[in-house]
């Protein structure tokens, strides 16, 4: 008998074809997970599903810091808080600040409207408060959504350092640097003032008065204390220029014609750089 033959034979057949096996064991294996849709009950399953989710999210918060770094430092809104400026400016309207105005060597002037902070001219002492609830007040009233805080004012300026202002002239104006000053823009039937005073602005320091003068606290009622009544120009936040806000008030906010005619300090003539200005 061919033994060696059979065994041969025998050996031949007992071998598996790797092609079979590969099939085979590709058969029996557990599928892989894609890349792009994760098992379920795995860590990444949830945050691939919801990548629309976390992109709308990133884009909400780059858009809020870009909203913010505008406020910081560009254009901030400002919602009116009381009626001392109408009817120039009414509670609930939104101003656009801008913060550029003064940073470049240029000062505040005679009939700007101004934004400042108040702390140490008008309030004596910082208010205090939740340092959180401060902290979510400011970023909403960075972007107009609440109203500033309380040591925010908007003002107009009526006399810059050197100015000597006085209430008032024969025919109740109020004076500066001797010249009588017509304020189209006052609260109809309000008066230029009611408490006489005659003060000289200190160098680097404004005069600020609000434009409904019988509601209004401004520099008059801080004659008695430190500074005077008069505001540090680098307590200013910035210039009102535009209501942005209701969309039928929109507008340019003027009156500094108004100081068109204004003589330097020390009367010499024609205006300076207190003066009006386009």
């Amino acid at each position: 008998m061919d033994i060696d033959g059979r065994l041969a034979e025998r050996d031949r057949s007992s071998c598996s074809d790797p092609e079979h096996e590969e099939r085979s064991r590709s058969s029996h294996a557990p599928e892989e997970p894609s890349a792009e849709q994760p098992p379920a009950g795995r860590p990444g399953a949830w945050a691939a599903g919801d990548r629309p989710w976390r992109r709308a999210a990133l884009l909400a918060a780059a858009s809020m810091a870009l909203v913010l770094l505008v406020s910081g430092f560009v254009v901030q809104p400002f919602q009116i808080p009381s009626g001392s400026m109408e009817n120039t400016l009414r509670p609930g309207d939104r101003v656009l600040v801008n913060k550029l105005a003064y940073r470049f060597g240029d000062d505040p002037r005679r009939g700007d409207v101004v934004v400042f902070d108040g702390t140490g001219s008008f309030l004596q002492e910082e208010p205090s408060g939740n340092p959180v609830t401060g902290v979510l007040r400011e970023a909403a009233a960075a972007v107009g959504l609440a109203e500033p805080a309380e040591s925010d004012y908007i003002k107009r300026v009526v006399g810059v350092g050197g100015d000597r202002v006085t209430c008032c002239d024969e025919r109740g104006r109020i004076e500066v640097n001797g010249r009588p000053v017509n304020e189209d823009y006052l609260y109809p039937g309000d008066s230029p003032s009611r408490v006489p005073f005659d003060t000289v602005v200190p160098e680097g320091r404004l005069w600020v008065m609000g434009d409904h003068r019988g509601a209004s606290r401004d520099s008059r009622d801080h004659l008695g204390e430190p500074g005077g009544g008069t505001v540090p120009v680098d307590q200013v936040i910035g210039r009102a220029d535009w209501i942005g806000w209701p969309f039928g008030r929109w507008s340019a906010i003027r009156g500094q014609g108004a100081f068109a005619h204004v003589p330097g300090p020390g009367g010499t003539g024609g205006t300076v750089p207190g003066g009006a200005h386009g």
